[in-house]
C-alpha cells in the first residue's frame, strides 16, 4: 500500500462521506449525530480551512480524511481544531498518524499556532496514544462529557499541540 495524504478532490466526496458517516454511525468518537448526504457533505468539506484525504496511490482508494478549521474566533482565532476519520477496514495501518502529521503542517501553513482537540473520548485509546506519541499535551478530563450511541456517558480528554 502506497499511502499519500493530499487535498481532497470533488471525486473523493462520496468516499469521504461514506467514511465520515461510518464514524458517526459507530457513535463513539464524533459529536455529530447527523449523517452527511451528497449536498451537505460537499458543503461541509468545502467550508473547512483545509480538507485532506489519505489515498492508496496504487488503487486510488480513499482510506481516510481530516478536516481542519478554526477552533474559535477573534482573540482565540490562532487555535485550530481538526477531526480525523479512517475507514474501519484499514484502521491500525498508521493512516491516522499520516493524517495528523499532515494536518499539523497544514495548520502551520494556515497561520494557526495551536492545534486543540476539544473532546477526545477517553475510551478512544488508539487515538489518545497516537496524539501523545506525537507530542500532544493532555489538559485533563471532563467527566461524562460525551454521550455514547447507547446513551451512557464517557469522559472526554482535551489535548493541544503547539504548531
Amino acid at each position: 500500500m502506497n499511502i499519500r495524504v493530499r487535498p481532497y478532490r470533488n471525486e473523493d466526496i462520496p468516499h469521504m462521506i461514506r467514511i465520515w458517516n461510518e464514524v458517526v454511525e459507530e457513535g463513539v468518537a464524533f459529536p455529530q449525530e447527523e449523517y452527511l448526504d451528497p449536498d451537505s457533505g460537499a458543503a461541509f468539506f468545502a467550508e473547512q480551512t483545509h480538507t485532506a484525504v489519505a489515498v492508496d496511490e496504487d488503487t486510488g482508494t480513499v482510506l481516510g480524511l481530516y478536516i481542519l478549521h478554526p477552533n474559535n474566533v477573534g482573540r482565540c482565532g490562532h487555535i485550530c481544531n481538526a477531526s480525523y476519520a479512517v475507514a474501519a477496514e484499514v484502521r491500525g495501518l498508521h493512516i491516522g498518524e499520516k493524517l495528523v502529521l499532515d494536518c499539523i503542517e497544514r495548520g502551520r501553513e494556515a497561520g494557526f499556532t495551536i492545534l486543540q482537540f476539544n473532546a477526545v473520548v477517553a475510551t478512544n485509546i488508539h487515538a489518545r496514544h497516537l496524539y501523545e506519541r506525537i507530542g500532544f499535551i493532555g489538559l485533563g478530563i471532563i467527566p461524562k462529557g460525551f454521550r455514547m450511541k447507547d446513551g451512557h456517558f464517557e469522559d472526554i480528554c482535551p489535548y493541544y499541540f503547539t504548531l
